[in-house]
């Protein structure tokens, strides 16, 4: 299994800032502890990261944030027995109910590339807080990312099952229904992503694409019309509209969509194939015409 390359990053920002706006402008000498940290980590320097959080818990023991950042950063300098010390005392601080330590631990995991036992973590968190949402949501948008589409599907849902508000989770459930080949139950994730928030235009996105599969394009345009009108300067949404289009045989719609896709920066390449594909179409419409 493998992580994107920014992953590592975005997971240290995310905890350095847990109450910050941003690091951006500050000076090294003026940041807090976690933003050195992170300003520390970014330049791949892990271990001196560690120790200036060390040496702020040292001060300031009750810090969580800054311990949860400290399980991360010893994850990534690869020292997972530190990392899993200083979980134990995030669970101590935290109550044996919380799912934080067990999450963040499992990031450590995460971060030395140890797979397996970062997603048996994810699940302890499941196990410690049966009522929280946090550990399988967790748990299954990390194997979502890492490709395990069956593994992520289980977790995927029992956090649906705790929190069904969760529009996010339902866009990720229906992309791994997907995957599964369930179609009929990615359409479902997808509904239910909009009903738990109408403005989540993804979930949008998945139905349109569900519509192309079952060879639906009209009820594909109808969810497309809906982005564009949420989001007009979405310019890959406008490639979505022609493709419906085309499958319709609007060839002139069609290149409209494109043409305003493309003012508005989307995909050169896809807009190029498409313009290609409708070219096509047309040379075929040829003999019809004529008759």
């Amino acid at each position: 299994m493998a992580i994107p390359g920014r992953f590592a990053q975005a997971l240290l920002i995310s905890a350095a800032l847990f109450g910050s706006a941003s690091i951006a402008g500050c000076a090294a000498s003026g940041a807090n502890p976690r933003q050195r940290a992170a300003m520390l980590a970014d330049k791949g320097r892990y271990t001196e990261a560690a120790a200036v959080l060390r040496k702020h818990l040292e001060a300031e023991p009750a810090d969580i944030e800054a311990r949860r950042l400290l399980v991360r950063m010893l994850g990534l300098g690869g020292d997972l027995g530190a990392a899993e010390r200083e979980a134990d005392r995030l669970a101590k601080q935290l109550g044996a109910g919380s799912p934080v330590p067990w999450i963040e631990l499992g990031h450590a995991y995460e971060l030395a590339h140890r797979y397996e036992q970062a997603l048996a973590l994810y699940d302890r968190a499941s196990a410690a807080a049966p009522r929280d949402a946090a550990g399988p949501r967790e748990g299954g948008l990390r194997a979502a990312r890492w490709g395990e589409a069956e593994l992520a599907e289980p977790r995927l849902s029992e956090a649906l099952r705790r929190d069904p508000g969760d529009a996010k989770v339902w866009h990720a459930l229906g992309l791994v229904r997907l995957k599964l080949k369930d179609v009929e139950g990615a359409e479902l994730a997808y509904r239910s992503g909009l009903r738990a928030d109408p403005a989540a235009l993804e979930n949008r996105v998945g139905l349109a694409t569900v519509a192309l599969l079952v060879g639906d394009p009209s009820a594909a345009l109808a969810e497309y019309d809906a982005i564009i009108a949420a989001r007009p300067r979405f310019g890959d949404a406008y490639l979505g509209r022609a493709w419906a289009l085309l499958e319709l045989g609007r060839l002139e719609e069609a290149e409209r969509a494109l043409d305003e896709g493309a003012r508005l920066g989307a995909d050169r390449r896809v807009v190029a194939r498409q313009k290609a594909l409708l070219g096509e179409l047309r040379r075929g419409s040829e003999p019809h015409r004529n008759r």
